[in-house]
């Protein structure tokens, strides 16, 4: 029996100046960059890189997060919609981003940005996924804010119904779920960061955000309603298929045994 609900009516528009709308996952998408800049400058910083370089990784990053994303939604969720339509792929302002194409958009990104000015690609990833985490926590506010990527029936008090969606029964708000993953990794990352000697040894946190982010992606996949129609008959979806493979690489990097890092 369903005891309890939230009822979930907030407008995804904050307001409209002539024909510019500002959006709350604009907003969130925004901050989570701010946020970001604001911490890993300062690693940055700490060792001696260049404002020039740093905002150079960041553009790279940026790039890669963008462009990532959005082939991502558009090669594992909906191709033949975007092969019909191709010019449809550049209008990501109607929605459609993935965070698995994000992904390895970032990994390339920082490949390609290494390679071109000599530094340590591990010694980065293993900084950069700390704000990555930081920047999952405000995407799902986003995504919660748009009312989308939300889950299956549930009688839990916590549940939302997603009212603009013409939903009638509590859902499981899985955005929230995972914003707040995404929070806790945040802080167990700034943790072994901070306090631990883990950040000596390359890979050991990126390996961890890998395990910790993936795996838990892929059991809150179990509660979350389809993002394209064909996963219906799917045993796993493509969430959970696409998981697989970063937390297997995640395990591997975490358990390693690599020497101490000795430059950048």
């Amino acid at each position: 029996m369903i005891l309890a609900f939230i009822k979930w009516n907030v407008n995804p528009e904050i307001f409209e100046i002539g024909p510019l709308s500002i959006r709350w996952y604009g907003l969130l998408f925004a901050l989570a960059f701010v946020a970001g800049y604001i911490i890993f400058v300062k690693y940055l910083r700490d060792n001696k890189l260049s404002d020039d370089l740093t905002d150079k990784l960041l553009f790279y990053m940026a790039v890669g997060t963008v462009v990532g994303a959005r082939l991502g939604h558009v090669f594992f969720y909906d191709a033949a919609y975007y092969l019909k339509n191709p010019f449809e792929i550049l209008k990501i302002w109607h929605g459609g981003l993935a965070s698995h194409g994000a992904s390895v958009g970032i990994l390339l990104a920082v490949y390609l940005f290494t390679r071109k000015y000599k530094y340590n690609y591990m010694w980065l990833l293993d900084r950069i996924v700390i704000v990555v985490a930081s920047a999952g926590f405000f995407i799902r506010l986003g995504n919660l804010m748009n009312s989308e990527i939300y889950g299956i029936q549930t009688a839990l008090p916590w549940g939302f119904v997603f009212i603009r969606e013409g939903e009638l029964v509590p859902k499981h708000p899985t955005q929230l779920y995972e914003a707040l993953v995404c929070l806790c990794i945040f802080f167990a990352m700034m943790y072994f960061k901070h306090k631990t000697k883990m950040a000596n040894h390359p890979g050991k946190i990126f390996g961890f955000f890998l395990v910790a982010l993936f795996t838990s992606r892929f059991f809150i996949e179990f509660i979350k309603n389809p993002q394209s129609g064909f996963e219906q008959s799917m045993i796993l979806n493509m969430g959970q298929i696409l998981s697989i493979p970063f937390a297997l690489a995640g395990v591997y990097y975490l358990f390693r045994k690599v020497e101490p890092f000795d430059s950048i």
